[in-house]
Protein backbone atom coordinates (compact mmCIF):
# COMPACT_ATOMS: atom_id res chain seq x y z
CA UNK A 1 0.00 0.00 0.00
CA UNK A 2 1.10 3.34 -1.00
CA UNK A 3 0.56 5.51 2.18
CA UNK A 4 3.00 8.68 1.12
CA UNK A 5 1.99 8.61 -2.04
CA UNK A 6 3.61 6.72 -5.29
CA UNK A 7 7.22 6.73 -5.74
CA UNK A 8 8.66 8.50 -9.03
CA UNK A 9 9.20 5.99 -11.94
CA UNK A 10 6.13 4.03 -10.90
CA UNK A 11 3.91 3.57 -13.73
CA UNK A 12 0.09 2.88 -13.11
CA UNK A 13 -1.48 -0.35 -15.03
CA UNK A 14 -4.88 -1.75 -14.60
CA UNK A 15 -5.67 -5.35 -13.63
CA UNK A 16 -7.96 -7.62 -14.82
CA UNK A 17 -9.90 -11.10 -13.69
CA UNK A 18 -9.16 -13.09 -17.19
CA UNK A 19 -11.34 -16.52 -17.46
CA UNK A 20 -9.64 -19.38 -20.66
CA UNK A 21 -10.21 -22.60 -21.55
CA UNK A 22 -6.68 -23.75 -22.11
CA UNK A 23 -6.17 -25.83 -25.46
CA UNK A 24 -3.41 -27.40 -24.95
CA UNK A 25 -4.50 -28.73 -21.53
CA UNK A 26 -7.39 -30.66 -22.67
CA UNK A 27 -9.59 -27.88 -22.30
CA UNK A 28 -9.07 -27.09 -18.39
CA UNK A 29 -10.89 -23.74 -17.33
CA UNK A 30 -8.63 -21.07 -15.45
CA UNK A 31 -8.64 -17.45 -14.27
CA UNK A 32 -6.28 -15.39 -13.71
CA UNK A 33 -5.71 -11.75 -11.78
CA UNK A 34 -4.06 -10.02 -14.91
CA UNK A 35 -2.27 -6.81 -15.24
CA UNK A 36 -2.46 -4.81 -17.97
CA UNK A 37 1.27 -5.35 -19.51
CA UNK A 38 0.28 -3.30 -22.88
CA UNK A 39 0.10 -0.32 -21.22
CA UNK A 40 3.68 0.07 -19.73
CA UNK A 41 6.62 0.74 -21.99
CA UNK A 42 9.82 -1.81 -22.58
CA UNK A 43 11.14 -2.87 -19.83
CA UNK A 44 14.98 -2.14 -19.82
CA UNK A 45 15.72 -6.22 -18.67
CA UNK A 46 15.02 -8.33 -20.88
CA UNK A 47 11.64 -10.25 -21.29
CA UNK A 48 12.21 -13.29 -23.41
CA UNK A 49 11.23 -16.64 -21.44
CA UNK A 50 12.22 -20.30 -23.13
CA UNK A 51 10.51 -23.82 -22.66
CA UNK A 52 11.47 -27.04 -23.14
CA UNK A 53 11.62 -28.37 -26.48
CA UNK A 54 9.10 -31.29 -27.25
CA UNK A 55 11.64 -33.29 -28.69
CA UNK A 56 14.29 -32.08 -25.65
CA UNK A 57 11.51 -34.50 -23.46
CA UNK A 58 11.01 -37.46 -25.67
CA UNK A 59 15.20 -37.74 -25.38
CA UNK A 60 14.75 -37.33 -22.15
CA UNK A 61 12.05 -39.66 -21.36
CA UNK A 62 13.79 -42.85 -23.48
CA UNK A 63 17.09 -41.62 -21.99
CA UNK A 64 15.06 -42.58 -18.33
CA UNK A 65 13.84 -46.04 -19.96
CA UNK A 66 17.43 -46.81 -21.18
CA UNK A 67 19.32 -45.92 -17.69
CA UNK A 68 16.71 -47.22 -15.07
CA UNK A 69 16.26 -44.06 -14.01
CA UNK A 70 12.53 -43.27 -12.26
CA UNK A 71 10.91 -39.71 -13.05
CA UNK A 72 8.58 -37.20 -10.91
CA UNK A 73 6.48 -34.79 -12.04
CA UNK A 74 5.47 -31.39 -10.15
CA UNK A 75 3.64 -28.20 -11.29
CA UNK A 76 4.67 -24.57 -8.88
CA UNK A 77 1.42 -23.04 -7.44
CA UNK A 78 0.94 -19.45 -8.47
CA UNK A 79 4.30 -19.38 -10.74
CA UNK A 80 4.97 -15.82 -11.82
CA UNK A 81 3.67 -14.82 -8.53
CA UNK A 82 6.56 -16.39 -6.78
CA UNK A 83 9.09 -14.05 -8.38
CA UNK A 84 9.69 -10.37 -7.63
CA UNK A 85 8.72 -7.58 -10.53
CA UNK A 86 10.97 -6.48 -12.76
CA UNK A 87 8.91 -3.34 -13.43
CA UNK A 88 8.02 -0.38 -11.64
CA UNK A 89 4.06 -0.61 -11.57
CA UNK A 90 1.10 0.64 -9.38
CA UNK A 91 -2.84 -0.06 -9.36
CA UNK A 92 -5.91 1.04 -7.79
CA UNK A 93 -7.66 -1.27 -5.60
CA UNK A 94 -11.23 -1.88 -6.56
CA UNK A 95 -13.88 -3.81 -4.64
CA UNK A 96 -12.26 -7.14 -5.38
CA UNK A 97 -9.33 -6.17 -2.93
CA UNK A 98 -11.94 -5.76 0.07
CA UNK A 99 -13.62 -2.76 1.73
CA UNK A 100 -10.54 -2.07 3.76
CA UNK A 101 -7.85 -1.39 0.58
CA UNK A 102 -11.02 0.43 -2.14
CA UNK A 103 -9.53 3.11 -3.87
CA UNK A 104 -5.87 2.84 -2.45
CA UNK A 105 -2.84 3.04 -4.59
CA UNK A 106 -0.88 -0.29 -4.30
CA UNK A 107 2.65 -1.24 -5.41
CA UNK A 108 2.68 -4.03 -7.37
CA UNK A 109 5.86 -6.47 -5.95
CA UNK A 110 5.93 -9.83 -7.54
CA UNK A 111 6.17 -10.92 -11.18
CA UNK A 112 2.24 -10.44 -12.06
CA UNK A 113 0.58 -12.05 -14.71
CA UNK A 114 0.11 -9.69 -17.75
CA UNK A 115 3.48 -8.10 -17.08
CA UNK A 116 6.05 -7.76 -20.41
CA UNK A 117 9.30 -9.27 -17.86
CA UNK A 118 6.80 -11.99 -15.83
CA UNK A 119 7.82 -14.71 -17.81
CA UNK A 120 11.69 -13.95 -17.93
CA UNK A 121 11.23 -12.83 -13.91
CA UNK A 122 9.60 -16.09 -13.14
CA UNK A 123 12.23 -17.87 -15.20
CA UNK A 124 15.37 -16.02 -13.79
CA UNK A 125 14.13 -16.78 -10.21
CA UNK A 126 13.61 -20.95 -10.80
CA UNK A 127 16.82 -21.01 -12.31
CA UNK A 128 18.56 -19.27 -9.49
CA UNK A 129 17.69 -21.85 -7.29
CA UNK A 130 18.36 -24.75 -9.77
CA UNK A 131 22.08 -23.25 -10.03
CA UNK A 132 22.01 -23.33 -5.68
CA UNK A 133 21.65 -27.08 -6.51
CA UNK A 134 24.22 -27.44 -8.30
CA UNK A 135 21.87 -28.12 -11.79
CA UNK A 136 23.66 -26.60 -14.95
CA UNK A 137 21.41 -25.78 -18.06
CA UNK A 138 22.55 -27.70 -21.30
CA UNK A 139 23.57 -25.69 -24.53
CA UNK A 140 21.60 -27.41 -26.59
CA UNK A 141 18.04 -26.95 -25.16
CA UNK A 142 18.26 -24.07 -21.70
CA UNK A 143 15.50 -25.79 -20.18
CA UNK A 144 17.07 -29.13 -19.77
CA UNK A 145 19.06 -29.08 -16.23
CA UNK A 146 21.64 -31.37 -15.69
CA UNK A 147 23.73 -32.79 -12.90
CA UNK A 148 26.19 -35.86 -12.71
CA UNK A 149 25.60 -38.42 -10.52
CA UNK A 150 26.34 -41.64 -9.26
CA UNK A 151 24.40 -44.37 -9.05
CA UNK A 152 24.33 -46.66 -5.79
CA UNK A 153 25.94 -49.78 -7.88
CA UNK A 154 28.89 -46.95 -9.05
CA UNK A 155 27.35 -46.41 -12.53
CA UNK A 156 28.05 -42.71 -13.75
CA UNK A 157 25.12 -41.25 -14.79
CA UNK A 158 23.15 -37.46 -15.63
CA UNK A 159 20.26 -36.56 -13.30
CA UNK A 160 18.28 -34.21 -15.62
CA UNK A 161 15.27 -31.23 -14.39
CA UNK A 162 12.82 -29.98 -17.22
CA UNK A 163 11.33 -27.17 -17.25
CA UNK A 164 7.96 -26.02 -19.16
CA UNK A 165 7.65 -22.56 -17.24
CA UNK A 166 6.08 -24.33 -14.58
CA UNK A 167 5.79 -27.74 -14.78
CA UNK A 168 9.08 -29.66 -13.39
CA UNK A 169 9.90 -33.31 -14.41
CA UNK A 170 12.55 -34.71 -12.46
CA UNK A 171 14.84 -37.64 -14.13
CA UNK A 172 17.09 -39.50 -11.69
CA UNK A 173 17.86 -42.73 -9.70
CA UNK A 174 15.98 -40.89 -6.69
CA UNK A 175 14.31 -38.13 -8.55
CA UNK A 176 12.38 -37.06 -4.82
CA UNK A 177 15.64 -35.30 -3.53
CA UNK A 178 15.35 -32.60 -6.30
CA UNK A 179 12.05 -32.62 -6.04
CA UNK A 180 11.96 -31.79 -1.92
CA UNK A 181 14.39 -29.31 -2.77
CA UNK A 182 12.17 -27.48 -4.99
CA UNK A 183 9.31 -27.81 -2.61
CA UNK A 184 11.61 -26.04 0.07
CA UNK A 185 11.92 -22.90 -2.57
CA UNK A 186 8.41 -23.21 -4.42
CA UNK A 187 4.62 -24.09 -3.05
CA UNK A 188 3.32 -26.78 -5.75
CA UNK A 189 -0.16 -27.41 -6.72
CA UNK A 190 -1.81 -29.95 -4.32
CA UNK A 191 1.55 -30.46 -2.61
CA UNK A 192 1.61 -33.01 -5.12
CA UNK A 193 4.98 -35.14 -5.93
CA UNK A 194 4.18 -37.91 -8.17
CA UNK A 195 5.09 -39.88 -11.34
CA UNK A 196 3.75 -37.71 -14.67
CA UNK A 197 0.67 -38.92 -16.02
CA UNK A 198 0.49 -36.30 -18.40
CA UNK A 199 2.85 -33.50 -19.72
CA UNK A 200 2.29 -30.68 -22.18
CA UNK A 201 -1.31 -32.18 -22.84
CA UNK A 202 0.15 -35.33 -23.84
CA UNK A 203 -0.55 -38.35 -21.47
CA UNK A 204 2.24 -40.30 -20.05
CA UNK A 205 2.30 -44.27 -18.47
CA UNK A 206 4.23 -47.08 -18.58
CA UNK A 207 4.52 -50.36 -20.85
CA UNK A 208 6.83 -53.58 -21.55
CA UNK A 209 9.05 -53.61 -24.73
CA UNK A 210 9.38 -56.53 -27.01
CA UNK A 211 12.78 -57.08 -24.94
CA UNK A 212 11.09 -56.85 -21.52
CA UNK A 213 11.94 -53.52 -20.79
CA UNK A 214 9.79 -50.92 -19.28
CA UNK A 215 9.49 -47.75 -21.07
CA UNK A 216 7.32 -44.31 -20.69
CA UNK A 217 4.37 -43.96 -23.51
CA UNK A 218 2.90 -41.11 -25.38
CA UNK A 219 -1.05 -40.34 -26.21
CA UNK A 220 -3.10 -37.78 -27.64
CA UNK A 221 -5.94 -39.72 -26.65
CA UNK A 222 -7.28 -37.70 -23.96
CA UNK A 223 -6.84 -34.12 -25.17
CA UNK A 224 -8.43 -35.66 -29.15
CA UNK A 225 -11.30 -36.99 -27.96
CA UNK A 226 -11.86 -33.75 -25.96
CA UNK A 227 -11.29 -31.76 -29.30
CA UNK A 228 -13.81 -34.22 -31.13
CA UNK A 229 -16.58 -33.12 -28.86
CA UNK A 230 -15.98 -30.09 -28.95
CA UNK A 231 -15.88 -30.26 -32.86
CA UNK A 232 -19.37 -32.25 -32.62
CA UNK A 233 -21.00 -29.57 -30.71
CA UNK A 234 -19.96 -26.91 -33.00
CA UNK A 235 -21.50 -28.63 -35.63
CA UNK A 236 -24.90 -29.39 -33.79
CA UNK A 237 -25.10 -25.61 -32.86
CA UNK A 238 -24.33 -24.88 -37.08
CA UNK A 239 -27.64 -26.85 -37.70
CA UNK A 240 -25.35 -29.97 -39.12
CA UNK A 241 -27.48 -33.15 -38.20
CA UNK A 242 -25.60 -35.70 -39.74
CA UNK A 243 -21.78 -34.42 -37.78
CA UNK A 244 -18.86 -35.98 -38.35
CA UNK A 245 -18.42 -38.03 -41.08
CA UNK A 246 -19.29 -41.99 -40.11
CA UNK A 247 -17.01 -44.78 -39.81
CA UNK A 248 -16.94 -46.82 -43.45
CA UNK A 249 -15.89 -43.38 -44.53
CA UNK A 250 -13.07 -42.59 -41.59
CA UNK A 251 -10.77 -45.54 -42.21
CA UNK A 252 -7.96 -42.97 -43.40
CA UNK A 253 -7.59 -39.24 -41.92
CA UNK A 254 -8.06 -38.38 -46.16
CA UNK A 255 -10.81 -39.80 -48.55
CA UNK A 256 -8.63 -41.57 -51.00
CA UNK A 257 -9.32 -39.37 -53.66
CA UNK A 258 -8.87 -36.16 -51.98
CA UNK A 259 -6.25 -33.27 -53.46
CA UNK A 260 -6.33 -30.49 -51.47
CA UNK A 261 -4.25 -28.48 -54.20
CA UNK A 262 -7.31 -29.23 -56.56
CA UNK A 263 -9.95 -28.26 -55.31
CA UNK A 264 -12.23 -25.29 -56.53
CA UNK A 265 -14.92 -24.99 -53.84
CA UNK A 266 -15.71 -21.44 -52.38
CA UNK A 267 -13.54 -19.46 -50.21
CA UNK A 268 -15.12 -19.44 -46.93
CA UNK A 269 -16.39 -16.29 -44.92
CA UNK A 270 -14.00 -14.79 -42.52
CA UNK A 271 -15.97 -17.03 -39.74
CA UNK A 272 -15.49 -20.28 -41.31
CA UNK A 273 -11.94 -19.11 -42.17
CA UNK A 274 -11.18 -18.69 -38.54
CA UNK A 275 -12.95 -21.59 -37.07
CA UNK A 276 -10.55 -23.64 -40.36
CA UNK A 277 -7.04 -22.27 -38.54
CA UNK A 278 -8.27 -22.93 -35.04
CA UNK A 279 -8.94 -26.45 -36.31
CA UNK A 280 -6.00 -27.23 -38.05
CA UNK A 281 -4.34 -25.56 -34.57
CA UNK A 282 -5.56 -28.47 -32.70
CA UNK A 283 -4.84 -31.45 -35.65
CA UNK A 284 -1.28 -30.21 -35.38
CA UNK A 285 -0.94 -29.58 -31.66
CA UNK A 286 -2.54 -33.17 -31.55
CA UNK A 287 0.24 -34.72 -33.70
CA UNK A 288 3.18 -32.81 -31.68
CA UNK A 289 1.95 -34.70 -29.15
CA UNK A 290 2.14 -38.33 -30.63
CA UNK A 291 -0.61 -39.15 -33.55
CA UNK A 292 1.48 -39.58 -36.00
CA UNK A 293 -0.66 -41.17 -38.43
CA UNK A 294 -2.47 -37.84 -39.20
CA UNK A 295 0.97 -35.90 -40.13
CA UNK A 296 0.89 -35.91 -43.98
CA UNK A 297 -2.71 -34.97 -44.22
CA UNK A 298 -2.50 -31.62 -41.53
CA UNK A 299 0.81 -30.69 -43.40
CA UNK A 300 -1.28 -30.55 -46.45
CA UNK A 301 -3.92 -28.53 -45.07
CA UNK A 302 -1.63 -26.41 -43.37
CA UNK A 303 -0.78 -24.72 -46.43
CA UNK A 304 -3.90 -23.39 -46.92
CA UNK A 305 -4.47 -21.73 -43.69
CA UNK A 306 -4.16 -18.18 -45.30
CA UNK A 307 -6.85 -18.66 -47.66
CA UNK A 308 -9.22 -22.13 -47.09
CA UNK A 309 -12.03 -23.29 -48.92
CA UNK A 310 -15.44 -25.34 -48.33
CA UNK A 311 -13.65 -28.00 -49.18
CA UNK A 312 -10.49 -27.79 -46.73
CA UNK A 313 -12.80 -27.81 -43.99
CA UNK A 314 -14.46 -30.73 -44.73
CA UNK A 315 -11.50 -32.04 -45.05
CA UNK A 316 -10.57 -31.14 -41.35
CA UNK A 317 -13.91 -32.50 -40.62
CA UNK A 318 -12.69 -36.11 -42.38
CA UNK A 319 -9.25 -35.77 -40.45
CA UNK A 320 -11.56 -35.37 -36.91
CA UNK A 321 -14.19 -38.19 -37.93
CA UNK A 322 -10.95 -40.48 -38.46
CA UNK A 323 -9.62 -39.35 -35.13
CA UNK A 324 -13.24 -40.42 -33.31
CA UNK A 325 -13.30 -43.89 -35.00
CA UNK A 326 -9.36 -44.75 -34.49
CA UNK A 327 -9.13 -42.95 -31.21
CA UNK A 328 -6.58 -44.99 -29.49
CA UNK A 329 -3.10 -44.90 -30.43
CA UNK A 330 0.35 -44.07 -28.80
CA UNK A 331 4.22 -43.91 -29.36
CA UNK A 332 6.78 -45.79 -27.14
CA UNK A 333 10.31 -44.77 -26.30
CA UNK A 334 11.52 -48.18 -26.28
CA UNK A 335 14.94 -48.17 -25.27
CA UNK A 336 15.63 -51.56 -27.22
CA UNK A 337 18.26 -51.16 -29.95
CA UNK A 338 16.59 -52.13 -33.26
CA UNK A 339 18.06 -55.27 -35.07
CA UNK A 340 19.31 -53.97 -38.21
CA UNK A 341 21.43 -55.85 -40.34
CA UNK A 342 24.96 -53.80 -41.01
CA UNK A 343 25.63 -55.53 -43.98
CA UNK A 344 23.01 -53.62 -46.01
CA UNK A 345 25.11 -50.63 -45.94
CA UNK A 346 27.95 -50.07 -47.86
CA UNK A 347 31.59 -48.47 -47.15
CA UNK A 348 32.76 -46.01 -49.24
CA UNK A 349 36.32 -44.74 -49.93
CA UNK A 350 36.02 -40.85 -50.20
CA UNK A 351 39.55 -39.86 -48.80
CA UNK A 352 40.05 -38.15 -51.94
CA UNK A 353 37.77 -36.32 -52.46
CA UNK A 354 36.76 -35.23 -48.31
CA UNK A 355 40.59 -36.25 -46.82
CA UNK A 356 39.99 -34.45 -43.35
CA UNK A 357 36.37 -34.55 -43.58
CA UNK A 358 34.97 -35.76 -39.77
CA UNK A 359 32.10 -35.10 -37.44
CA UNK A 360 32.01 -31.96 -35.72
CA UNK A 361 32.35 -33.31 -32.05
CA UNK A 362 31.62 -29.86 -29.90
CA UNK A 363 34.63 -29.04 -27.74
CA UNK A 364 31.95 -27.90 -24.85
CA UNK A 365 29.80 -31.43 -25.14
CA UNK A 366 29.55 -32.82 -21.32
CA UNK A 367 31.42 -36.35 -20.65
CA UNK A 368 29.14 -38.65 -21.86
CA UNK A 369 27.81 -41.29 -19.44
CA UNK A 370 25.04 -43.93 -18.91
CA UNK A 371 24.39 -46.38 -21.94
CA UNK A 372 25.01 -45.65 -25.49
CA UNK A 373 22.45 -44.92 -28.16
CA UNK A 374 21.70 -45.72 -32.15
CA UNK A 375 20.24 -42.99 -34.07
CA UNK A 376 18.57 -44.01 -37.46
CA UNK A 377 16.04 -42.04 -39.79
CA UNK A 378 13.40 -42.60 -42.70
CA UNK A 379 13.41 -39.98 -45.15
CA UNK A 380 11.20 -39.99 -48.11
CA UNK A 381 9.83 -37.33 -51.07
CA UNK A 382 7.15 -37.82 -53.75
CA UNK A 383 7.94 -36.21 -57.26
CA UNK A 384 5.81 -32.89 -57.64
CA UNK A 385 3.10 -34.09 -54.88
CA UNK A 386 1.04 -30.84 -55.69
CA UNK A 387 -0.39 -31.43 -59.28
CA UNK A 388 -0.14 -27.77 -59.30
CA UNK A 389 3.03 -26.24 -57.88
CA UNK A 390 4.72 -29.53 -58.61
CA UNK A 391 6.37 -29.05 -55.69
CA UNK A 392 7.15 -32.71 -53.54
CA UNK A 393 6.35 -33.35 -50.77
CA UNK A 394 8.81 -34.53 -48.38
CA UNK A 395 8.71 -37.39 -44.75
CA UNK A 396 11.54 -37.40 -42.09
CA UNK A 397 11.56 -39.58 -39.16
CA UNK A 398 14.31 -39.72 -36.79
CA UNK A 399 14.39 -42.95 -34.09
CA UNK A 400 16.87 -43.26 -30.98
CA UNK A 401 17.26 -46.70 -30.40
CA UNK A 402 12.89 -47.57 -31.52
CA UNK A 403 11.83 -44.55 -30.17
CA UNK A 404 10.32 -41.96 -32.51
CA UNK A 405 11.95 -38.42 -31.75
CA UNK A 406 11.03 -36.04 -34.49
CA UNK A 407 9.20 -36.14 -37.56
CA UNK A 408 8.37 -33.94 -40.21
CA UNK A 409 6.00 -33.51 -43.05
CA UNK A 410 6.42 -30.48 -45.92
CA UNK A 411 6.82 -29.11 -48.77
CA UNK A 412 10.21 -28.63 -50.85
CA UNK A 413 11.23 -25.58 -51.51
CA UNK A 414 12.37 -26.20 -55.23
CA UNK A 415 10.83 -28.31 -58.19
CA UNK A 416 12.47 -30.97 -58.98
CA UNK A 417 12.28 -32.93 -62.69
CA UNK A 418 13.46 -36.16 -61.43
CA UNK A 419 12.36 -38.37 -58.70
CA UNK A 420 16.29 -38.51 -58.12
CA UNK A 421 16.19 -34.42 -57.37
CA UNK A 422 13.08 -34.84 -55.11
CA UNK A 423 14.48 -37.15 -52.66
CA UNK A 424 17.84 -35.61 -52.35
CA UNK A 425 16.38 -32.87 -51.12
CA UNK A 426 14.81 -34.23 -48.57
CA UNK A 427 17.65 -36.30 -47.93
CA UNK A 428 19.57 -32.80 -47.14
CA UNK A 429 16.58 -31.55 -45.14
CA UNK A 430 17.11 -34.81 -42.95
CA UNK A 431 20.80 -34.67 -42.69
CA UNK A 432 20.56 -30.99 -41.28
CA UNK A 433 18.06 -32.86 -38.87
CA UNK A 434 19.99 -35.87 -37.95
CA UNK A 435 22.92 -33.17 -37.21
CA UNK A 436 20.81 -31.44 -34.49
CA UNK A 437 20.00 -34.53 -33.36
CA UNK A 438 23.15 -35.75 -32.69
CA UNK A 439 24.32 -32.65 -31.12
CA UNK A 440 21.87 -32.53 -28.78
CA UNK A 441 22.07 -35.86 -27.77
CA UNK A 442 25.89 -35.61 -27.10
CA UNK A 443 25.31 -31.77 -25.35
CA UNK A 444 22.43 -34.04 -23.10
CA UNK A 445 26.05 -36.44 -22.43
CA UNK A 446 23.80 -38.98 -23.88
CA UNK A 447 26.86 -41.66 -25.50
CA UNK A 448 26.33 -42.13 -29.70
CA UNK A 449 26.88 -45.57 -30.92
CA UNK A 450 27.93 -45.30 -34.44
CA UNK A 451 26.86 -43.29 -37.33
CA UNK A 452 23.78 -42.45 -38.33
CA UNK A 453 21.41 -45.15 -40.27
CA UNK A 454 19.85 -43.70 -43.56
CA UNK A 455 16.92 -45.67 -45.12
CA UNK A 456 15.77 -44.20 -48.43
CA UNK A 457 14.04 -45.81 -51.08
CA UNK A 458 15.85 -44.61 -54.01
CA UNK A 459 19.27 -46.22 -55.27
CA UNK A 460 20.31 -43.29 -56.93
CA UNK A 461 20.45 -41.35 -53.84
CA UNK A 462 21.84 -43.84 -51.75
CA UNK A 463 24.84 -44.68 -53.94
Amino acid sequence: ECEDGVPPGYTKIDCHMIFDVKLGENYRRKARLVAGGHKTGAPTSITYSSVVSRDSVRICLLAAALNGLDVLACDIKGAYLTAPSREKVYTTAGEEFGPELKGKLLLITKALYGLKSAGAAFRAYLAEHLHSMDYRPSYADPDVWMRPAVKPNGDKYYEYLLAYVDDLLSISCDPMKTMLLIKKKFTLKGDKIAPPEDYLGAVLSKMKTEGGNECWTQSADKYLAASVQNVEANLKQRGRVNGLPRKHKCLTPFESSYRPELDVSNELALEGHRYFQELIGVLRWGVEIGRLDILLEVALLSAYLACPREGHLEAAFHIFGYLKHEPKKKIAFDPDHPRINQKIFTKYDWTDFYKDAQEPIPPNAPAPRGKAVSTHCFVDANLAGDTVTRRSQMGILLFVNKAPITWLSKRTNTVESSTFGSEIVAMRSAVDLIEGLRYKLRMFGIPIEGPTDIFCDNEAVTK
